[in-house]
């Protein structure tokens, strides 16, 4: 019989190749409510889950030339620094009492996924608000985009220290709103997907620090993911994975509620 925690590694890895989403938007709240891990073991072991799972996708998409540099920089400008100073106050808070934090660390998860859950239903609204933006007040928008981007990976970057959730989600509503026609399509998740690996690898390196991952968890979901990202991101070069999006989206937003209803 399948090991359950293998087969989850292999759904949420198809997933995150083919949409970029699922690292920690779906296998956190995974953990917390179908397996029973505290929040605090589920958000350490998902950060280098999705690290690791996602790296392997990355890889198709550099050798394609689909990920953008210029934005990715951005992006990591605000992430890293960020994540750094959350992991820090996670250390000392940790050693205060680690079930206060861990209902500090459920309740963030649960509003991040229904956040990100919002985020993917109104993706076509802010591509078409960033869309006239950019043609209407072009010298303005693009004087302002690159600060905003910096100050949108720091943003993800607390997000995704704390919940392991934004990194994928959230980035990819952030620069569908900021980059409307520089990133679109498998540009917009490689991108997204690039940003989020060496995101995850600094959280998860912090959570590490304080004892918090779970290594055999960690082992029995990568055996599963690993091959499902690969799959992913073969499926998303030739496949339209809109509906998808939308499905994830409402699958966030019931996780959400379920964990902040306790």
């Amino acid at each position: 019989m399948p090991d359950p925690l293998m087969m989850a590694g292999l759904g949420v890895g198809i997933l995150v190749g083919l949409t970029g989403v699922g690292g920690g938007a779906l296998m956190t709240p995974l953990l917390v409510l179908l397996f029973g891990y505290a929040p605090g073991v589920a958000v350490a072991t998902d950060l280098l889950f999705a690290a690791v799972t996602k790296a392997c996708g990355v890889a198709v998409h550099y050798r394609a030339g689909t990920v953008d540099p210029v934005v990715l920089r951005r992006l990591l400008l605000g992430s890293l620094p960020a994540a750094l100073l959350v992991g820090l106050g996670l250390g000392y808070l940790g050693t205060e009492g680690s079930s206060a934090l861990d209902l500090v660390m459920r309740d963030a998860l649960g509003w991040l996924l229904l956040l990100s859950a919002v985020g993917i239903f109104c993706r076509n609204r802010l591509h078409k608000l960033g869309t006239s933006l950019r043609l209407e007040r072009a010298e303005q928008f693009k004087r302002w985009q690159g600060g905003l981007t910096v100050a949108a990976g720091a943003f993800i970057g607390i997000a995704v220290s704390v919940t392991s959730v934004g990194a994928g989600a959230l980035g990819a509503v952030v620069l569908m709103y900021l980059y409307p026609f520089r990133l679109q399509g498998v540009r917009l998740v490689a991108t997204d997907l690039a940003h989020a690996i060496p995101l995850a690898f600094v959280a998860g390196a912090m959570h590490w620090m304080i004892g918090a991952v779970d290594w055999a968890l960690l082992g029995a979901l990568l055996t599963g993911s690993v091959p499902g990202v690969l799959i992913g991101v073969w499926l998303s070069q030739r496949l339209s994975v809109q509906w998808l999006g939308r499905a994830v989206a409402c699958l966030l937003a019931l996780s959400g509620i379920k964990l902040l209803s306790g």
